[in-house]
């Protein structure tokens, strides 16, 4: 995307989810409103692809269960959206989040079908 063909506003956010943001940007090279940006393009493409809550709870649940099992002496649970942002990266990496998509849009394509018939 060419920043200088790109219009800016500013909001505000909750103190908590900048730090938050600030922690996640930092491994990966991000500023903190690349952060931010890059999470709400996970949450429009949750969103759109017909994902639900619930869905994202289980991915965050093991995701945590998983970290755990990895770092069993770490007593400290990553932030759910650390947890939910490292989730999607990783199943975004082994392309399962894009088979996942996928699925669901076909699962709600058919279901469309169905009505509409």
């Amino acid at each position: 995307m060419s920043q200088s063909n790109t219009t800016f506003a500013s909001v505000k956010l909750p103190a908590a989810l900048v730090a938050q943001a600030r922690e996640a940007a930092q491994p990966m090279r991000r500023s903190v409103a690349g952060q931010v940006e890059y999470w709400a393009t996970l949450g429009r493409i949750v969103e759109h692809s017909g994902l639900t809550a619930q869905e994202a709870q289980t991915a965050i649940a093991n995701y945590e269960a998983a970290a755990r099992r990895i770092h069993p002496a770490s007593t400290e649970a990553p932030s759910q959206a650390n947890a939910l942002l490292a989730q999607f990266m990783t199943t975004e990496a082994d392309g399962s989040l894009a088979q996942r998509v996928r699925e669901v849009i076909a699962t709600n394509r058919s279901k469309a079908t169905s009505a509409a018939a």
